[in-house]
């Protein structure tokens, strides 16, 4: 879930729950919506199945003279349908005539069929399957395509002209008869696939008694049992702020003797969340408020990538790795290495590993150097740092010293790309709140702001660089950061 757990639209501070955190997904409040998605399925994949053996039949039609191996090409038929149902499955593409348009969904359509054919392409010229025939081929994927096209719009005017549909709308009642639970109320019925049924609002406060406003305001709070009883309700949101939940028991109860659905709107405290979700501990329930939102499939296929290219690249690296080391040793005496405590994920410390560019004694000497700091904020940064030696300072330039934190991302202390890791000094001096918001994710070697500028940006500006990779981060965003960071090193721009 990109988007945060509040609207920031109007700006006011509190603010209903974004739909995403209420998104229908296998009919969370929408039974049919879930029986369509399979249905849909279903009817997609035989489709997929009769379009190969049309295309096989077509092929008999117009190329005549020359004999299909019908047996080699029913030999791929399965395999095709394999291929295209794991696509739909993966890409979890829905049936959406609310927000999707035509062209989007026959884009979907498009899609899963050019990957299915793609993949079945490989698999003819790995496999060296001479027998199959590339104008079934051909011809299969414009008939799937037109068919699955057909087949969509078919279900959706089904969907729009079936006087049935209305019946099976889930209809909520709302407790709650504010801003927030009016704005729950569009929000569930934009979510919703298939659209939903608004019983009505419950007043917690008193005020609208006597007045109904139509239909829409059923009574207050306290008549929750005589409300459900006289209407018909699956769900019961409680969409009101926690202040203002005097009797939960009594709603909770009346829920229970009648057998609805009660659900709570998970904003009591307006907390900015990414993503909101509950989870069971031995039966107890736990709703989790995360400020950022982390996807932990991607987050791991990111640890892979980070290892498999560490691992790819050390053979290349090992004998730079022998050379800078010789060449420390020669131009001044002292270890190789400079090890210093870093803060990374979580505000956990760790030892960070770099080539030596200073001299042996360059953190006792800080002090000396404090009041030269050319960098506003808690950061330290000097052009002509007294403290760096002659190898240093090419070291820097090219940004090979920081090649032995390659060890950090092996040891799981560091990411190929995240926001770089402070120095307890640095963290100390953060005035800031948010400053600490850095922490959420695992350090890297290089991020935004070495591609924006690298030393010739000032702290602010990195931070913000930060955060805006906390927020949007991707692979896709890690790929793009990696092969402009080579740019950036190679050219030496911003580098101190």
């Amino acid at each position: 879930m990109n988007q945060r757990a509040t609207d920031k639209r109007d700006g006011s501070s509190t603010e209903v729950s974004d739909a995403s955190a209420y998104r229908e997904t296998s009919g969370v409040f929408n039974r049919r919506a879930s029986y369509v998605k399979r249905l849909t399925f279903v009817l997609d994949v035989t489709a997929v199945g009769l379009c190969y053996l049309l295309a096989m039949q077509l092929h008999e039609w117009f190329v005549p003279n020359n004999s299909l191996n019908v047996r080699g090409n029913m030999q791929l038929l399965p395999v095709v349908v394999g291929i295209f149902a794991a696509c739909r499955v993966i890409f979890a593409r829905r049936v959406d005539i609310r927000r999707q348009t035509v062209g989007s969904q026959s884009m979907s359509i498009v899609w899963e069929i050019a990957i299915t054919v793609l993949i079945a392409l490989m698999l003819i010229f790995l496999f060296k399957l001479e027998s199959i025939s590339r104008f079934v081929i051909v011809i299969f994927s414009v008939t799937s395509v037109v068919a699955l096209n057909g087949l969509r719009r078919a279900i959706i005017w089904w969907q729009i002209t079936n006087p049935s549909a209305a019946k099976h709308k889930s209809r909520i009642l709302i407790v709650g008869s504010g801003g927030r639970a009016r704005k729950l109320a569009a929000q569930l019925d934009e979510s919703s696939v298939w659209g939903v049924d608004i019983v009505g609002f419950l007043d917690p406060k008193g005020e609208s008694a006597g007045r109904r406003e139509g239909d829409e305001i059923l009574g207050h709070v306290d008549e929750i049992s005589q409300v459900l009883r006289d209407n018909v309700v699956e769900d019961v949101i409680v969409a009101v702020p926690r202040k203002m939940l005097v009797d939960v028991e009594a709603i909770v109860e009346a829920c229970e003797e009648e057998g609805v659905r009660l659900r709570f709107l998970a904003d009591f405290y307006e907390f900015k969340a990414a993503r909101i979700r509950l989870t069971l501990v031995n039966g107890v329930p736990l709703i989790s408020f995360e400020p950022v939102a982390r996807d932990d499939s991607a987050l791991f296929l990111k640890r892979v990538v980070d290892v498999m290219l560490v691992l790819l690249a050390m053979p290349l690296l090992l004998p730079i790795f022998a050379i800078v080391a010789l060449a420390i040793k020669l131009d001044d005496p002292g270890p190789v290495f400079f090890v210093q405590q870093r803060i990374g994920l979580h505000k956990r410390k760790f030892p960070m590993f770099k080539f030596r560019s200073m001299v042996v004694d360059a953190e006792a000497r800080m002090k000396e150097v404090e009041h030269l700091n050319e960098a506003e904020g808690p950061n330290f940064k000097m052009k002509n740092d007294p403290r760096v030696t002659k190898l240093g300072a090419f070291l820097r330039r090219s940004s090979i010293d920081e090649l032995p934190q390659l060890i950090n991302v092996l040891r799981g202390e560091m990411s190929l790309v995240g926001p770089r890791p402070m120095s307890i000094r640095d963290v100390e001096l953060f005035d800031k709140g948010v400053q600490r918001k850095r922490f959420s994710v695992r350090p890297g070697l290089t991020c935004l702001w070495q591609i924006s500028g690298r030393s010739d940006l000032d702290f602010d500006d990195w931070l913000r660089l930060d955060l805006e990779y906390i927020e949007n981060w991707s692979l896709w965003l890690d790929i793009k950061i990696l092969f402009k960071t080579v740019f950036v090193v190679l050219t030496g721009k911003g580098a101190v």
